[in-house]
C-alpha cells in the first residue's frame, strides 16, 4: 500500500531541514562524526551519508559500532565535533543524549521505534514513525539517510541504488512477492528512472548471480533448506536429481543461466521439498522481486542488491565495517577482494551455529509465547540477529516470536535479538515496545520495531528478562496494552 502522501511530504520535510543543519555546518568547514549500525542496513547508510559528504568536500569520520552507550558519548565529548550524525539508530537515545550532550548539534537518521520525549533545538530528527509510517516496511535507516542526501544534493540521485541495498538487508522486502514499498517504492521509483536498477521477478536464492546452483541451495539461509543448507554435496545431488545442467562449457552455472523452463522445475520441487517438511512460510520466499544494480558487472556479488546486502553485513558482523563502507563509496578493487573472503567466512559461521543450534534441543527452547535460543558463549553476539532472523522463518508456530541471546563476557552482558512474523505482528506483537519495556525493568536497553528488536541485560538477569518477554508478549496476543504506543 502506498504511503499517504501528505505523511510522505512532511517526511520530506524534516529530510530537507536535516540536510541544511548538513549544509550549514559544511558551509561553516565544520567537522561532522557520524555513527551508524554495524549492519548491512547501517553500513550502507554510513556509505550513503559518507558519499554525500565527500561529494560536497565535508570534514568527515564514520565510526561503525552496535550501539549508542557511555563509551560513544565519551567519544563526541571528547572530539568536539560540530555536528554529529547517527544513522540506523539514534532515536532509542534521545533521552540520553538530551542528558549527554545536549548543547552539541545532532541530526538523527533513523527508522527505529523512537524511545524518548525529550525536546531539543540542537537535536534534528528524520524518522517514518514521526509521520504514521512503518519504520519496519517502509523506509530503512539507509533509506533515510538517501531522502537527507536527495535534500544536500540532487546528485545524490546516484544514491539510490545503495540506499536499496540497505533496505533489502533489513528485509523489508515485505510487500507482495517479496517487494519494497513505502516510502522504498520512491527509492526504486529514483533508482529506475535514473537507470541505475532494473526489477524483475525470479528466484530470490543467495548466489544469484556468482554461484554454481548446487552451491546456492547449500549456502542459503533465507529460504532455509533443512537438509539442502549447509550440505554441499546433499544440494548437488537434488540438483542433479532434477536433470539440470550444471555446466555451460567449462564454467559452472548460475541461477541467472538458467532457462524459464528449469527454474519452474527447480521451483517446483523446492517448493515439494519444504512442504514435505511442514515449512509452509518459506515456500512463499522461492519467487519475488529481484533488484538489479545495473553499473555493476554481471556474475558479481554486487549486482543482485540482496547479494550485495550479505557483504555488506558480513563485513559488518565479522568486525570489519570500513571494508563495507568503501565498497559503499565505489571501492571495487582491494577493499571488495577482501570483503568478498570476510563474506565466505561469514557464511560458514552461520552455517556452524545454525547446524549448533538444531544438534540439542535444550538449545532452542519453546515457552508459553515465545521460543528462546540460548546462544551461550558459543554464538557471537554480532551474529545472533543473523541466526534469529534466520531461525523465526523455520519454526512450527508463526504465531510465537523468538528471542536469541549471547553472552558479552567481557562486558558482563547478554545480547538479545528478538524476530517474529507478520502474522504475530497483527496480532498485536510489537517487539520494539517489549523488548524497551523487558530490559529497562532489569537495568539494559532494549528497542527497535515491531517485527524486529534487540537489547541487552546483565548477564545474571538474563532468566528473568526471558520470563518478562514471555509475559509481555503474552498480554499483547490477548489484546491486553502493556505500553503506550505514543512513540511505536
Amino acid at each position: 500500500m502506498p504511503v499517504d502522501a501528505k505523511n510522505t511530504e512532511a517526511f520530506l520535510q524534516d529530510a530537507a531541514k536535516a540536510a541544511q543543519v548538513i549544509r550549514e555546518t559544511i558551509q561553516n568547514d565544520g567537522f561532522i562524526h557520524v555513527f551508524s549500525h554495524l549492519d548491512a542496513d547501517g553500513i550502507a547508510a554510513a556509505g550513503v551519508i559518507g558519499r554525500a559528504l565527500y561529494r560536497q568536500d565535508a570534514r568527515f569520520r564514520i565510526r561503525i559500532t552496535q550501539w549508542v552507550d557511555e563509551k560513544i558519548i565519551g567519544e563526541i565529548v571528547a572530539d568536539k565535533p560540530e555536528l554529529v550524525i547517527f544513522t540506523d539508530f539514534g532515536s532509542g537515545y534521545i533521552d540520553l543524549l538530551n542528558e549527554k550532550i545536549p548543547s552539541f548539534k545532532v541530526v538523527i537518521l533513523d527508522h527505529h521505534q523512537a524511545a524518548g520525549t525529550a525536546q531539543n533545538p540542537n537535536h534534528t530528527q528524520v524518522n517514518p514513525h514521526m509521520h504514521g509510517m512503518d519504520g519496519a516496511t517502509d523506509v530503512s535507516g539507509s533509506g533515510v539517510a538517501y531522502f537527507a542526501g536527495r535534500a544536500l544534493d540532487k546528485r545524490n540521485v546516484d544514491l539510490a541504488p545503495t540506499a536499496l541495498v540497505g533496505a533489502l538487508g533489513d528485509m523489508q522486502d515485505r510487500y507482495d512477492q517479496r517487494k519494497l514499498g513505502g516510502l522504498n517504492a520512491l527509492i526504486v521509483e529514483d533508482a529506475v528512472n535514473a537507470k541505475l536498477v532494473t526489477v524483475e521477478k525470479d528466484l530470490t536464492f543467495f548466489g544469484r548471480e556468482t554461484r554454481p546452483i548446487h552451491k546456492t541451495l547449500s549456502t542459503t539461509t533465507n529460504p532455509f533448506l533443512p537438509g539442502l543448507s549447509g550440505e554441499e554435496d546433499k544440494s548437488l545431488a537434488f540438483v542433479s536429481s532434477l536433470k539440470i545442467r550444471l555446466k555451460d562449457g567449462d564454467r559452472l552455472r548460475a541461477l541467472r543461466d538458467l532457462t524459464e523452463e528449469e527454474k519452474r522445475r527447480l521451483c517446483s520441487a523446492l517448493a515439494d521439498y519444504l512442504l514435505a517438511r511442514g515449512l509452509h512460510y518459506e515456500v512463499t520466499n522461492l519467487i519475488g522481486h529481484i533488484y538489479i544494480l545495473n553499473t555493476e558487472e554481471p556474475w558479481t556479488a554486487l549486482r543482485d542488491a540482496r547479494e550485495f546486502a550479505v557483504v555488506l553485513n558480513s563485513t559488518g558482523r565479522m568486525d570489519r565495517p570500513s571494508l563495507g563502507i568503501a565498497v559503499c563509496m565505489g571501492d571495487r578493487k582491494a577493499a571488495l577482494e577482501e570483503a568478498n573472503k570476510v563474506l565466505e567466512e561469514y557464511r560458514k559461521s552461520i552455517n556452524k551455529y545454525l547446524i549448533w543450534v538444531w544438534e540439542k534441543p535444550e538449545r532452542l527452547r519453546e515457552l508459553s509465547n515465545i521460543y528462546v535460543v540460548n546462544g551461550e558463549d558459543f554464538v557471537s553476539e554480532k551474529i545472533i540477529g543473523t541466526i534469529s532472523g534466520i531461525l523465526i522463518t523455520s519454526l512450527p508456530n508463526v504465531e510465537k516470536p523468538l528471542i536469541a541471546y549471547a553472552n558479552v563476557q567481557n562486558e558482563g552482558l547478554a545480547k538479545i535479538s528478538s524476530r517474529t512474523t507478520d502474522l504475530a505482528v497483527r496480532k498485536g506483537v510489537n517487539l520494539g515496545i517489549v523488548m524497551r519495556l523487558a530490559a529497562e525493568k532489569l537495568g539494559g536497553k532494549g528497542g527497535g520495531h515491531n517485527i524486529a528488536a534487540g537489547g541487552q541485560v546483565p548477564l545474571d538477569k538474563v532468566d528473568e528478562f526471558v520470563k518478562a518477554v514471555d509475559e509481555l508478549v503474552g498480554k499483547q496476543l490477548r489484546g491486553e496494552k502493556v505500553a503506550s504506543n505514543d512513540n511505536a
